[in-house]
């Protein structure tokens, strides 16, 4: 496995080693000690998610509150998405920042999202199938989440604004700025 650093300190893309043939493929998909020894990151997954979704499909931007914060593993079975990771830590030189990565089932190429992170995703494929593995279980009264289109955050989805679908629950968070999100 390759780990590549980003602009954020944390959030990384981990791209790993690909074994094909005539047959097809195989690939280690996560290796808790190899993870450990190149990132430094001691994560131990507990639970794992798989959503389905259409083109146009913006899933996010979602976080779990301490203590039942999770760092996530993502990775794209099927498609392709925009990956986004937004510095929510109010201390953090970061804060505000993000990171948006094209993730394919092709690339295999997965996305390392620490604790203290907004996580959301854009379906630029016709269809999506997404993966993620939590090192935390998901908690309701936990749940966190910031407005996706947030003007301060503008981030780019690389969708037009009219073929962008969301759920009821997505179509309501709050901007960064109102869940107090300011630095502190």
């Amino acid at each position: 496995m390759q780990i590549i650093k980003t602009e954020i300190p944390g959030v990384l893309i981990v791209e790993p080693t690909v074994f094909g043939d005539e047959r097809g493929y195989f690939f280690e998909s996560f290796n808790e000690r190899e993870f450990k020894e190149k990132t430094g990151f001691k994560v131990h997954f507990v639970q794992d998610n798989e959503s389905r979704s259409c083109y146009g499909v913006v899933r996010g931007l979602h976080f779990q509150k301490p203590p039942f914060a999770q760092s996530k593993l993502v990775r794209v079975i099927e498609g392709e998405v925009l990956d986004v990771a937004v510095d929510i830590r109010p201390n953090s030189e970061t804060f505000g920042k993000y990171v948006a990565v094209r993730l394919t089932a092709e690339s295999h190429r997965q996305f390392f999202i620490p604790k203290g992170f907004a996580h959301g995703f854009a379906v630029l494929s016709e269809s999506v199938v997404f993966q993620y593995k939590c090192d935390a279980f998901y908690n309701p009264a936990s749940e966190g989440a910031i407005a996706w289109n947030d003007p301060d955050l503008n981030i780019d989805w690389h969708l037009p604004a009219d073929k962008v679908i969301l759920s009821e629950k997505d179509k309501n968070h709050p901007f960064l700025k109102e869940i107090g999100g300011a630095r502190q």
